[in-house]
C-alpha cells in the first residue's frame, strides 16, 4: 500500500515508525512531516490544515490509506475531504470530531449517554462568566470551549486567578478563537489517566492507558505546556478498572454518537480523572494523544496499518489489538523558555549515539545543510522499552543524557512515581 501520514510532530513521526513496520505498507510519506520522518518516509510539503490540497495529492498519487494526527486537520473535514474523492482516511469525520472542536458540546454529549464527567457551566459572556466565578469556592476550573493546542485550561487556585484566566480567554484573547467561550468546572481530583481506543463505528477497542506530564516543571510545577512526557501502563489501572471505563465511558459515547446519526470512526481520547468516585472525563479528544502515542505504540504488537483499515471498513475485533508485556516510557526534550518564548535553529547532537532500540520521536526540527535544527518548543521524545517500568525508565534518561541543543530542558520525574 501507498500510506500518508498527515502532521509533523512527534505523534505523527511515531506513527510513521509504526506504520513502516507493517509488512503490507510499501511508500511511505508524511505531510509536512519533520526532520525525523525524513529519514523514513518521503515528506511532501503540503501544510496538515490544507485539507484539500492534501485530498487532491493524495487522489493523484493513489494513497491507499491515510493515517491524521492532528485535531486541527480532523475538526476542519480532512476526512470527509478525503471521502468524496473515494479514499481511506483513520480518523472521524468532521461532524464527530467536534467531540474535540467544543467543550460544551461534548459535555452536553456525555450528559446524555450519562457519562461521569465533572459538573460544567458553559458562557459567552465574560459578566456572567465571572458574576458565576466570584459564586464558586475554590479551586476553580477554567477552560476554552474550544481547540488550544492543550494550553486553554486553567486550575485557578483563588477566585482572582480564575477571573484572569476568563478575561485571557475572552477578552485578551490569549487562544484566539477558541475562547470564545468558557467553561467553568468543578475541579476534579485524583489521578489523571488517558485511554486512548480504536474506533470503527460501532465498537470501542481501548489500547493500553497511559499518563502524562502537562506542567513544564519537575514536581507538576509551572504553566501548562503541549505535554513533557509520558509512560504506559500504569499499575494503577487494574483490569477491573479498565472495563469500566469502557463500560461506563467509551461505549455509551460511541453508541449515543451513532444514535445521533454520526459513526465515529478513529481514535477516541479519553482524559480521566480516577476519583474517589470511580473514573470521570476531563476531556474528549479526537486523536491519537501526544505524547502518549510516542509510549503506547512501542509497546502495540499488532499492524498498524491493518489496524487502521479495519476500523475505516467497520470490521475491527478486540482480539486484533495485541500489546507486548513490558512497559515503555517517554520524554520530551524542548527549547529553553518553553512553553513561553523559545529560540529555534539549534543543532542537535548526540541522536546517533541512541540505543538501535530506543526511537527519538522528532517534533519541533528541520533539517539544514544535513543537520537536524530545532524547529519548535518541544523537539524530541526519547521512548524506551523495559520489562519492568523501572528500567524503561533508567533506558531512556540514559539515552537523553546523551542528546543535546542549546537551551534543553526536560522534567527528570517522568513515571517517578511507579518506581518511587
Amino acid at each position: 500500500m501507498n500510506v500518508l501520514v498527515v502532521g509533523g510532530g512527534a505523534r505523527e513521526h511515531a506513527l510513521a515508525w509504526k506504520l513502516a513496520q507493517s509488512p503490507r505498507v510499501s511508500r511511505l510519506y508524511c505531510a509536512p512531516g519533520n526532520a525525523g520522518t525524513a529519514q523514513i518516509a518521503e515528506n511532501v510539503p503540503i501544510p496538515a490544515t490544507d485539507v484539500h490540497a492534501l485530498a487532491g495529492w493524495a487522489e493523484e498519487h493513489r494513497i491507499d490509506l491515510t493515517v491524521v494526527g492532528p485535531e486541527d486537520s480532523l475538526i476542519a473535514g480532512i476526512v470527509d475531504a478525503f471521502q468524496a474523492r473515494g479514499l481511506v482516511a483513520f480518523g472521524p469525520i468532521a461532524s464527530a470530531a467536534r467531540i474535540e472542536g467544543s467543550k460544551s458540546w461534548a459535555k452536553e454529549l456525555m450528559a446524555r449517554c450519562g457519562v461521569p464527567t465533572a459538573r460544567s457551566v458553559p458562557f459567552d459572556s465574560p459578566d456572567a462568566a465571572r458574576a458565576y466565578v466570584l459564586r464558586q469556592q475554590p479551586p476553580i476550573v477554567v477552560k476554552a470551549d474550544g481547540v488550544a493546542a492543550g494550553k486553554g485550561v486553567t486550575i485557578a487556585r483563588t477566585r482572582e486567578e480564575a477571573l484572569d484566566a476568563v478575561a485571557d480567554c475572552m477578552e485578551r484573547r490569549a487562544f484566539g478563537a477558541a475562547g470564545r467561550r468558557v467553561l467553568i468546572e468543578e475541579c476534579l481530583t485524583g489521578t489523571e489517566v488517558s485511554v486512548l481506543a480504536l474506533v470503527d463505528g460501532e465498537r470501542a477497542v481501548p489500547l493500553i492507558p497511559a499518563c502524562d506530564y502537562k506542567r513544564v516543571f519537575d514536581g507538576d510545577q509551572g504553566p501548562n505546556t503541549g505535554g513533557m512526557g509520558s509512560y504506559a501502563p500504569p499499575g494503577f489501572v487494574s483490569p477491573e478498572l479498565y472495563r469500566r471505563i469502557s463500560a461506563t465511558i467509551l461505549d455509551p459515547v460511541v453508541a449515543g454518537l451513532a444514535a445521533d446519526g454520526i459513526a465515529y470512526r478513529g481514535v477516541l481520547y479519553a482524559g480521566l480523572m480516577m476519583t474517589a468516585d470511580g473514573p470521570k472525563v476531563l476531556e474528549f479528544n479526537c486523536r491519537f494523544g501526544d505524547p502518549e502515542t510516542q509510549v503506547v505504540l512501542p509497546l502495540l504488537d499488532s499492524d498498524l496499518a491493518e489496524l487502521a483499515l479495519a476500523a475505516a471498513a467497520e470490521c475491527l475485533a478486540p482480539e486484533m489489538v495485541r500489546f507486548r508485556s513490558g512497559a515503555c516510557c517517554g520524554v520530551v526534550l524542548a527549547s529553553g523558555g518553553y512553553p513561553g518564548h523559545y529560540e529555534v535553529g539549534k543543532e542537535v547532537s548526540g541522536l546517533e549515539r541512541l540505543d538501535p532500540d530506543v526511537p527519538a520521536f522528532h517534533a519541533g526540527t528541520r533539517l539544514v545543510d544535513g543537520r537536524v535544527v530545532t524547529s519548535g518548543g518541544r523537539v524530541l521524545t526519547v521512548a524506551a522499552v523495559g520489562q519492568t517500568m523501572a528500567e524503561a525508565r533508567e533506558r531512556v534518561y540514559r539515552n537523553v543524557e546523551r542528546v543535546s541543543f542549546a537551551g534543553v530542558h526536560y522534567r527528570r520525574d517522568i513515571a517517578l512515581r511507579e518506581v518511587g
